[in-house]
């Protein structure tokens, strides 16, 4: 038996296994309709609180749009990410299943993409705000979130026939058939005035409405198989034997990617447990390659966080060299302890350092070959995942970060060897936390010089004339969600120029220095502790 129907015999005073009889159960005094037990007939189907309905089949129940009212008040003050909030609410509610938390969960989202849209209309009708906007991103969730019996309004007002009460069917209707274009462009594009203008410059005025309508609609769930471990050939017929409504298919440019049409419980999945693949986003793996780390190589995770990019490096190294995972967070970088341990990878080496000033970046200044700088950003490329940021983020922040972003690019420029390369990526689309930052390190650091990304993609794009991301006008790599259906990205290549030629040697002098280098390497890491 398991724990959950075990521990539910429990709260409904079920004689089984009992010899003590029935127990007495006061949780159907409460008047907490989430903390009532199910009922079920005799036939185990669930007979509702209110009534004989059968929710068994249902794709949304009434408590669905409970928790949402619950969730919702502190999720709008914005003061804390949106998926630290709905973290903590759902520890706070253990009996809810998978399934329950991700209808509540991509709800809450849907409702965080569309805040402006969702908040006019929500200004009629009855009831709380809070209950009307729950109603609307469950009506969001159960289409473009795809949990529901398909990705039409009808279908979903339908999955909401045990939520609705009278009148909030026809008010559900009426908003299906809202036309978009007679709404103000903020409201049915969903984004904070200076965001909008941002946009209008940068992609520009004629692409800026489908960028913003992109980022409206749930990310795709990406992986990304670990070859230490797996094909993508073996993690493909993997997902596709789970069942269900989830389907998997390669991605479309990264080599190693999968995926997945719904979204399953992965952390479930013997795959997840054995390490076979990580959750990762066809862009980010693809950072990797700007990087194009080889074996042997003494590499740089400048800010690993998690270590998502870290881990696809690792792999791309073969497990070889050591591959150093920095980070300013002791919480992000405890994250990657047990991911690294999954991935059964043994060169990476997580490091807590203080500021990109510490003295265990200065121990291994001129000694790296290669070097990731996944600079802190705003995220605004990120939209689709986290769309709480553009409510939270603000033009000021953005300015303290291009400073961040500045003196963390110069301080990791130190580590390179002569020869070395250096990767400046950021998950945002704004010009002036990407290309204006690769401009001025270029301008003030005269002994790098920049390496188009269309040279550095070129292995893995043999066939393309111009590799993914790449422009004929610009040597800038740049994903965007509403071309590439990825997240936003940007990559900046750049090379440190070799040093100064030096006299011929004989051999056995160089066969000696040789074997100072490979010593150097191995006591590296030692440097560090």
């Amino acid at each position: 038996m398991s724990k959950e129907r075990s521990s539910r015999g429990a709260s409904t005073g079920s004689r089984s296994g009992s010899r003590l009889g029935p127990q007495k159960s006061y949780a159907s005094k409460s008047k907490d309709p989430l903390r009532r037990p199910e009922r079920r007939n005799a036939s185990g189907n669930i007979i509702a609180l209110e009534g004989q309905k059968n929710f068994s089949n249902a794709k949304a129940l009434p408590q669905h749009a409970i928790h949402l009212e619950r969730l919702l008040p502190e999720l709008l003050t914005f003061e804390q990410p949106a998926d630290r909030v709905v973290s903590r609410y759902f520890r706070s509610e253990p009996q809810l299943g998978n399934r329950d938390r991700a209808l509540i969960a991509e709800s809450a989202f849907a409702i965080l993409r569309r805040k402006n849209e969702f908040s006019q209309f929500a200004s009629s009708g009855e009831g709380s705000q809070a209950r009307r906007l729950a109603l609307l991103g469950l009506m969001s969730a159960l289409t473009e979130g795809g949990l529901g019996s398909a990705n039409r309004a009808e279908s979903a007002i339908a999955d909401l026939a045990h939520v609705l009460k009278p009148g909030e069917y026809e008010w559900l209707q009426r908003f299906a058939t809202v036309d978009p274009t007679a709404l103000n462009p903020l409201v049915r594009n969903n984004l904070p005035e200076w965001l909008w203008d941002a946009f209008g410059k940068y992609p520009g005025e004629e692409t800026r409405e489908a960028l913003a309508k992109s980022l409206m609609h749930p990310a795709l769930l990406d992986l990304r198989a670990n070859t230490m471990k797996t094909t993508r050939e073996q993690l493909l017929a993997e997902m596709n034997a789970l069942g269900g409504r989830y389907q998997a298919i390669p991605t479309p440019y990264a080599p190693d990617g999968v995926r997945i049409m719904g979204k399953p419980a992965l952390q479930n999945t013997v795959g997840f447990k054995a390490g076979m693949f990580e959750v990762q986003d066809e862009g980010s793996q693809l950072l990797a390659y700007l990087l194009a780390p080889k074996r042997g190589e003494m590499v740089v995770d400048f800010c690993a966080g998690a270590g998502g990019k870290t881990l696809a490096i690792g792999a791309l190294m073969r497990s070889t060299g050591r591959l150093y995972a920095l980070d300013t967070s002791e919480r992000r970088l405890a994250n990657l302890k047990p991911r690294q341990a999954r991935s059964g990878l043994s060169n990476v080496h997580p490091v807590w350092i203080d500021s990109e000033n510490d003295a265990k970046i200065k121990r291994l200044a001129g000694k790296i070959d290669r070097v990731l700088v996944d600079a802190p950003c705003s995220g605004m490329g990120t939209l689709r995942r986290n769309p709480d940021l553009k409510w939270r983020q603000t033009p000021q922040g953005v300015l303290e970060l291009n400073q961040k972003q500045t003196n963390i690019l110069a301080s990791a420029s130190r580590l390179l060897k002569p020869g070395g390369r250096l990767v400046y990526a950021t998950c945002s689309l704004l010009p002036q936390e990407n290309q204006q930052i690769a401009e001025d390190f270029l301008a003030k650091h005269p002994n790098f010089e920049v390496v188009p990304a269309a040279e550095a993609l070129k292995p893995l794009f043999p066939k393309d004339k111009l590799p993914l991301g790449c422009s004929a006008d610009n040597p800038w790599w740049q994903l965007w969600p509403h071309i590439h259906s990825t997240d936003g990205f940007f990559a900046a290549v750049f090379q440190k120029k070799a040093a100064a030629p030096v006299a011929k040697v004989d051999d056995e002098v160089g066969k000696d220095e040789e074997k100072e280098i490979y010593v150097k390497t191995k006591k590296a890491g030692k440097e560090l502790k």
